[in-house]
C-alpha cells in the first residue's frame, strides 16, 4: 500500500494532464475549422480585399454602346447587365447552382423598350475567342435564345455600320420575340472611318495612344468564374 500511494499520486496529475491536453487539441481543430469554412468572417473586406477603381467598358464596348444608341434613338441601351438581373429561372433547383453557371454572367450590352423590357443583347466578342470563351458565349447565348430574347455578335474591329444596325434592329422589332434565333458572326458593312472618329470618344483617343493604362480596363465578365474553376483544379 505504500508503494501504491506515490504511484497513485503521478497518475492523477498525469491524467489531468492529458485531459486538458486532449481538450486544447479539441478546441484548436474547431477553430482551424472556422476559418476554412468561413474565411471572409476573419478577414475585414477593404483590408483584405484592396479595391481599385477600372472603367466599365472596354474601348471596343464603348465605341459599340455608343453606336446602338445612334442607330436606335429613344431605346434604353443598357450595358454590362448580369444575367440574373434580367432572367428569371423556376426554384425547383438550386438557385446557387444556376448562378454559378451562367447567372453572374454579364451581358455586353441590352436593348429595352422605354419600360426596360430587353429587345436583344449585344455580344461583344474578341477578334479571337480562346476555347474556353467560345464555350462561355455559347452557354450564355442558348439561356437568352430559351428566353425569346435574340442576340447578335460583334466582332471587334468588326463593327457594323449604323445603316446596318438600324435595319437588322428594324427586322427585329417587327418579328415576335417568341423562339428568336442566336444570330451567328457574319461578314457586315463595316462602319466607315469617319463614322468611327465620331462615335470614338475624347477619353478612348488617348486610351488608344501610347499611354495606354491596362490597369484601368474593365474586370472581363468571365474573372471571377476562371479563378474559381483555377482554385478547383
Amino acid at each position: 500500500m505504500e508503494f501504491l500511494t506515490p504511484i497513485a499520486s503521478f497518475a492523477l496529475p498525469a491524467t489531468v494532464l492529458l485531459l486538458l491536453t486532449l481538450l486544447v487539441m479539441r478546441l484548436r481543430q474547431r477553430q482551424s475549422g472556422r476559418r476554412n469554412a468561413a474565411p471572409s468572417e476573419a478577414l475585414d473586406t477593404v483590408a483584405g480585399w484592396p479595391p481599385e477603381p477600372v472603367r466599365v467598358l472596354s474601348v471596343t464596348e464603348r465605341q459599340a454602346h455608343e453606336l446602338l444608341k445612334r442607330a436606335m434613338p429613344g431605346y434604353l441601351v443598357l450595358a454590362q447587365v448580369p444575367l440574373a438581373r434580367f432572367i428569371r429561372v423556376p426554384s425547383r433547383r438550386s438557385y446557387g447552382d444556376w448562378l454559378q453557371r451562367v447567372g453572374s454572367l454579364s451581358a455586353d450590352l441590352l436593348l429595352c423598350d422605354s419600360g426596360s423590357r430587353v429587345l436583344a443583347m449585344i455580344d461583344v466578342r474578341a477578334a479571337q475567342d480562346t476555347e474556353r470563351s467560345r464555350r462561355r458565349h455559347d452557354r450564355m447565348g442558348r439561356v437568352l435564345k430559351a428566353a425569346g430574347i435574340q442576340v447578335f455578335v460583334w466582332r471587334e474591329g468588326e463593327l457594323p455600320s449604323l445603316s446596318h444596325v438600324r435595319s437588322s434592329m428594324a427586322a427585329l422589332l417587327g418579328a415576335p420575340s417568341q423562339g428568336a434565333k442566336v444570330v451567328a458572326s457574319r461578314p457586315m458593312p463595316l462602319i466607315p472611318v469617319p463614322e468611327m472618329a465620331e462615335i470614338l470618344a475624347e477619353g478612348d483617343r488617348a486610351a488608344l495612344e501610347a499611354e495606354f493604362d491596362a490597369s484601368m480596363e474593365p474586370v472581363p465578365s468571365a474573372f471571377f468564374e476562371d479563378l474559381e474553376s483555377a482554385s478547383a483544379r
